[in-house]
């Protein structure tokens, strides 16, 4: 059952097997026939072709032939009537050089003959009565010849026999002297010009022959063959007033069946494949069986490689890349194709590292380093930005087991980096955070313990100023004795010294308060201050210590600006301490440039529009050495100092007072040279009435640290 079932499989396999093969046999004989068809019609082509070609060299040989006849023409002497022997004896010597020229007559300027010479070479072509008159075509040559002073063409109504043949005759009219005194007037032989001005090689291949434009055939040379098919071609003879059209026929044969060797070679080498095709027909099966799996294992590599995230790199040992998997060009940036054929040149190399990374790619590919040994190394996108990689190569052997280059596999590490970064990062906000944490609990025990020593301190230099006050009546009394009494001057000095002792203690106490309040969580409130108030305040501590440095202090805020709303002990020491730092800045120039200015402006609508009083702006500007970018990027950064003995506190914290207060710290290069460190801070009302503004509860902890020097 098994056979019987298997057998009209088997009938139509092999059916259709033959129909195919059957197919292939007609193509290929329709190949053969086609194969020969084309080549006699290439063999026919080539021939016209030929023919042409020939045909336009003939022409030019007959154009510059009669050019040369031409210029011998004008070469002849002068004629003279009492010795006309040297023209006669040229003219002849002319005609028996060129057999095409059967005459030469010199005629004057009324056309009357004065002198002819014929070729001695055959028989006088005209009689003399024939030549008395001219006929009216070379009247009219000469007459154009004239106008164009050039040799003019015209046909001849007179027909000679030549060599047995009645030919055409053709005559020239060339003016002499160039206004037309006289005339040569030479006839030609078509037949004759066909004799001597044609090729000998021109004249054994083909049958050349002169017609009229239409189609006349006015002379012939050459013997008229057998043959079933004429190539021919026709050009024409365009002559100063007269056209003629030559026509070369070659009597050649149809083309044989192989009109050539190479023809029949190709033939045979057709009929050898059909040969080759039916042993190889059997072969082409297992390779299309083999090719099936190979491709399936190619498809399975591929899927593989696409779905990796590691990219993947093969280099010979020369170090070009020839493989590289998408995951790689991912990574990089730069497509498969622009890496292969970058060669050994690496795109994504940094520039700046270029030969340390070739150095170590030369001892990889030597073998002077182990293989499956990773190692981290930086790479730079097509776009420019850089990551890190991890690399691990290994040796790419071929399935003889040779060494053919090498593998590397790729691993961005980028996103383990910024975990670890992060992980630092947090570390360093935790410490951050303790450290914070000491802070305040110094800054709530240093609040306690301070308070009672600095309102002994105020308390003392009030009564001191009491005491004062009260001896200096007793001194001026009569009573007062030989009791010491002080010059006035110097008793006002010591009453303002000790004023100031009180008030800057007084000063003190309210910064502690704010530490302690910032400490337990309170709420503060903000009052009206006059701008000029604020600078007053601070402008004696900033003058002290700019007479110290040698810096200029200057001023600019103008009396009719509005009061502001804020915290004013706190906003107090941040312009103290924007006003230290720019003078710490001034150390590196000279005592001449050193110039510290504090100024206030309403601050521009479209910087601030949330507050509905405004907003005035204050900056403090110097003129030192600038901010490097490398500090400039972590300005604000909490605990991030360049001096030796700061706590890298306060630029951070006067940006938190400012932003507590609804305003936005900046700064920025001060032309032509220093940086300006400008805040806003928000209007008072109209009514000049005090705002109370919950939620700036923490603001107290930046005037502890801004207070310290």
């Amino acid at each position: 059952m098994n056979a019987a079932s298997g057998r009209p499989g088997e009938s139509s396999s092999a059916t259709r097997r033959w129909v195919l093969w059957g197919a292939l046999v007609v193509l290929v004989a329709a190949l053969l026939v086609t194969l020969v068809w084309l080549a006699g019609r290439y063999e026919a082509g080539r021939l016209q072709d030929r023919i042409e070609r020939d045909a336009v060299e003939v022409v030019a040989d007959i154009r510059g032939g009669m050019t040369r006849n031409v210029q011998s023409l004008q070469a002849l002497p002068r004629f003279d009537p009492q010795h006309s022997d040297p023209w006669t004896l040229r003219a002849g010597a002319l005609l028996r050089a060129r057999r095409e020229m059967l005459r030469i007559e010199l005629r004057d300027a009324r056309m009357q003959l004065q002198a002819a010479v014929d070729s001695d070479l055959r028989a006088a072509v005209f009689d003399a009565p024939q030549r008395e008159q001219l006929a009216s075509e070379v009247e009219a040559a000469c007459q154009q010849a004239r106008s164009a002073r050039g040799p003019i063409y015209a046909t001849s109504p007179f027909r000679v026999a030549v060599n047995g043949q009645r030919q055409q005759l053709l005559e020239l009219c060339l003016p002499l002297g160039g206004a037309g005194e006289t005339y040569l007037v030479v006839t030609y032989a078509l037949g004759e010009i066909l004799n001597e001005m044609v090729a000998e090689p021109f004249a054994r291949a083909y049958d050349v022959a002169f017609s009229d434009l239409d189609g006349t055939r006015v002379a012939f040379h050459g013997v008229t063959r057998s043959g079933n098919r004429t190539f021919s071609a026709q050009i024409g003879l365009d002559l100063p007033g007269y056209a003629l059209v030559l026509r070369l026929d070659s009597w050649r044969g149809t083309p044989a069946l192989f009109p050539n060797f190479l023809t029949a070679m190709v033939v045979a080498m057709a009929i050898g494949l059909v040969v080759v095709l039916v042993f190889l027909g059997r072969d082409m099966r297992r390779r299309l069986r083999a090719e099936h799996e190979l491709a399936e294992a190619l498809a399975f590599r591929k899927a593989m490689e696409d779905s990796l995230v590691t990219g993947l790199r093969a280099r010979d040992l020369d170090g070009r890349t020839t493989y590289v998997n998408p995951a790689f060009c991912q990574m990089v940036g730069f497509s498969a194709q622009e890496l292969i054929q970058a060669g050994t040149a690496v795109p994504y190399w940094p520039a700046e590292q270029y030969d340390e990374y070739q150095e170590r790619l030369q001892s990889r590919l030597q073998g002077r380093q182990p293989p499956r040994e990773g190692f981290e190394s930086v790479f730079v996108r097509k776009d420019g930005s850089r990551f890190p990689v991890l690399i691990i190569e290994a040796p790419l052997i071929n399935a003889q087991g040779t060494q053919t280059g090498w593998m590397t596999a790729f691993l961005d590490i980028s996103e383990q980096r910024r975990i670890e970064e992060m992980s630092r990062a947090s570390r360093e906000r935790l410490q951050a955070t303790a450290r914070l944490a000491t802070i305040g609990e110094m800054a709530s025990l240093l609040s306690h313990e301070l308070n009672q020593p600095l309102a002994a301190i105020a308390s003392y230099a009030n009564g001191s100023i009491n005491m004062l006050h009260n001896a200096l009546p007793a001194a001026a009394s009569p009573r007062g004795g030989d009791a010491a009494v002080l010059p006035p001057e110097e008793t006002r000095l010591v009453e303002e010294g000790l004023h100031h002792i009180a008030d800057q203690a007084q000063r003190a106490g309210k910064i502690i308060k704010s530490v302690h309040d910032f400490v337990r969580r309170r709420e503060r409130l903000r009052e009206v201050v006059p701008v000029r108030d604020l600078f007053d305040a601070i402008l004696p501590l900033i003058e002290l210590q700019a007479r110290k440095v040698g810096v200029r202090c200057h001023v600019r805020a103008p009396h009719d600006l509005p009061s502001l709303l804020c915290d004013r002990t706190m906003v107090e020491q941040v312009l103290l301490n924007l006003a230290r730092n720019a003078m710490q800045a001034m150390d590196q120039v000279s005592h001449a440039q050193r110039q510290l200015v504090l100024q206030a402006r309403r601050a521009p609508s479209s910087e601030r529009t949330a507050h509905a009083q405004g907003w005035l702006e204050l900056s403090v500007t110097d003129t030192g050495t600038g901010i490097p970018p490398e500090v400039s990027e972590k300005l604000f950064t909490p605990f991030f100092t360049t001096k030796d003995e700061g706590m890298g506190l306060g630029l951070s914290l006067c940006r938190t007072v400012v932003e507590q207060h609804g305003g936005f710290l900046a700064y920025g290069p001060n032309q032509p040279q220093g940086m300006v460190f400008r805040f806003t801070l928000p209007l008072a009302p109209v009514s000049a009435a005090a705002a109370a503004d919950p939620g700036v509860a923490g603001e107290a902890a930046g005037a502890a640290a801004l207070a310290t020097p």
